[in-house]
């Protein structure tokens, strides 16, 4: 009973998030497409205020260079403003706390952190930042750096389907189009629903409360509704609390964690269907959405099933594991839902956890290193996952060329050396800087210094660690100590580099790709729309995944569980 139960949540959490797809996508296409929606009577008079304040000229597009310039100097004063609020913190205004401001490398980390949609934490939220800096630092990256990943992602899509085409949109038009009338609606929603189910909306700093031994106790309180909706949908991660989503003030109810784990996929596949949309072939998007889809499905149950297994080992010390491996998970959600948890939240690069990824068994630490080892392509980061998703597109159709010996198209553009080697350079980028970040730490003292274990497992906390940053996820193996000199700077690095440099060969397909000609489909013309390709493009993501991290997993998480059942501890 307790397996058909397991199952039938992994099935209807996917149901849910394939009936949010076509609709969602529906909505953000008219979005961006700049036609009418049901907010415009309230929202179109806003954001032409936003560009007659800005000077933007909204028929006035971009090319690719353009574009990207435009991205990297918003998202340099993002950095910037959000340093200066962490470190100015105790001169800042609605801080009931009065904490004060954060050491410049930490500060260094987390803004980074936060302008990457990575939001990596080596800090106790509730014990080191204040309302302000919560709200009108954090809380604000979380929606602009959502935005910039879905406004690239927006532009790869249109210039897919354009032809003879110099521009590809305009970024201000685009990141403000995203801000006003798909994040913000929706974060307000998120954030009603979770007020009502009790996550606290609150400027007050804290409550006290008398506990059962007569005791006194002091509960952090704040704003934290409004962060936990924008946290998730725009797979930001970064939790108010330190405990994350495993917090009761942030996830207290069964129902709230499946919301939490729908608004962290919505986006992404909406992204698929809005990309069908604009190729004039919703199939198109459906086939990458197939692919995302099986990926994930095969993650979700590996995990489930190692941890519903347990730890024989602790089973011959006399310990009960009837239950599964329940050490760090919270028993309000169990097994199944920590499982899927765990697996959505690194699916998709959010970093949200409802358990802690430290207590995993070793095949169920495995399968959250895996997603993101991947690069983000299982429904991946807002906006993010997809536009690396579509490079995975080009690399597959560029492998089935050579096997046919065509020269590889997609949607009627041909595929030549210059969009392959960029896309090569896309994708390998963040995963240089997982394994040579994890490579140096390995061999340093300041980076073993940080390690709570030994063994196989100290070693997958290492790996976590640089893999979690460069993928921009920003979960951890909570037993690495991150806040010293060497991993706030070695992570922050790794952070900026796995989140701005695949952007510029990115953008640079997309300046090729729109230029070209779309020519009509012919008999020797490779399907993209159907089964055949979804299985092409997942076997093509699980190749270049496994064969480039399957050294460092075997020396990892793989030598772990063999250690496991043989009864060995180290």
């Amino acid at each position: 009973m307790s397996v058909l139960n397991g199952a039938l949540q992994i099935l209807l959490f996917i149901a849910l998030v394939l009936a949010l797809a076509r609709p969602l996508g529906g909505y953000m296409a008219r979005v961006f497409e700049g036609r009418r929606t049901v907010l415009a009577p309230v929202l179109t008079p806003l954001e032409n205020l936003f560009y007659r304040l800005a000077g933007v000229d909204r028929t006035r597009e971009q090319g690719w260079v353009g574009y990207g310039l435009s991205m990297f100097v918003f998202n340099a004063a993002g950095f910037v403003l959000l340093y200066t609020i962490l470190r100015l913190q105790r001169f800042l205004p609605l801080d009931p706390q009065h904490f004060v401001g954060m050491s410049p490398k930490l500060a260094f980390n987390t803004a980074i952190s936060f302008v990457t949609n990575t939001n990596w934490q080596a800090y106790s939220g509730e014990s080191t930042l204040g309302h302000f800096a919560q709200a009108t630092g954090l809380t604000v990256q979380n929606f602009l750096s959502a935005a910039t990943g879905i406004a690239l992602a927006i532009v790869f899509i249109r210039a897919l389907s354009r032809q003879h085409a110099k521009t590809i949109g305009n970024f201000w038009v685009d990141v403000t189009r995203c801000t006003l009338y798909v994040l913000l609606p929706i974060s307000i929603v998120l954030a009603l629903v979770f007020v009502w189910q009790g996550v606290p909306q609150t400027l007050l700093a804290s409550a006290t409360a008398n506990t059962l031994e007569g005791a006194r106790q002091t509960i952090a309180l704040g704003p934290v509704a409004s962060q936990e909706a924008i946290k998730m949908l725009g797979t930001n991660g970064g939790g108010f609390f330190n405990a994350n989503s495993a917090h009761p003030f942030e996830n207290p109810t069964p129902l709230t964690n499946l919301v939490q784990m729908l608004a962290i996929f919505a986006i992404g596949a909406g992204l698929t269907n809005v990309f069908g949309r604009y190729v004039g072939n919703e199939k198109q998007g459906w086939s990458i959405l197939g692919a995302m889809t099986v990926l994930f499905l095969c993650g979700a149950l590996i995990s489930w099933v190692a941890e519903a297994y347990g730890t024989p080992h602790l089973v011959a010390h006399g310990i009960d594991q009837f239950g599964g491996n329940m050490e760090g998970k919270e028993v309000r959600f169990g097994i199944v839902a920590s499982s899927l948890f765990v697996t959505v939240t690194t699916a998709a690069s959010c970093g949200a956890v409802n358990a802690m990824h430290d207590s995993l068994t070793a095949l169920g630490g495995l399968v959250p290193m895996f997603n993101m080892h991947l690069g983000e392509v299982i429904f991946g980061g807002a906006g993010s996952g997809f536009y690396v998703a579509l490079l995975f597109v080009l690399l597959a159709l560029f492998l089935a060329g050579l096997m046919v010996g065509r020269t590889p198209e997609y949607l009627g553009k041909k595929i030549e050396s210059r969009e392959v080697k960029l896309a090569v350079i896309g994708i390998a980028v963040p995963s240089l800087c997982m394994l040579i970040g994890t490579a140096v730490a390995s061999i340093l003292p300041a980076g073993t210094a940080g390690l709570a274990n030994q063994g196989p497992h100290g070693f997958s906390e290492i790996l976590y660690a640089f893999t979690s940053a460069s993928a921009n996820n920003g979960s951890a193996f909570a037993g690495l100590s991150a806040d010293t000199w060497f991993y706030d700077i070695a992570l922050g690095l790794c952070m900026f580099i796995g989140r701005f440099l695949p952007m510029a060969p990115m953008l640079a397909i997309a300046g090729s790709m729109a230029l070209k000609t779309r020519a009509p489909a012919s008999a020797g013309t490779f399907p993209t729309d159907g089964a055949l390709f979804s299985a092409l493009l997942a076997v093509t993501m699980l190749i270049v995944g496994g064969v480039t991290f399957l050294p460092m997993l075997a020396l990892g998480p793989i030598a772990e569980h063999a250690a496991m059942l043989a009864g060995m501890s180290f």
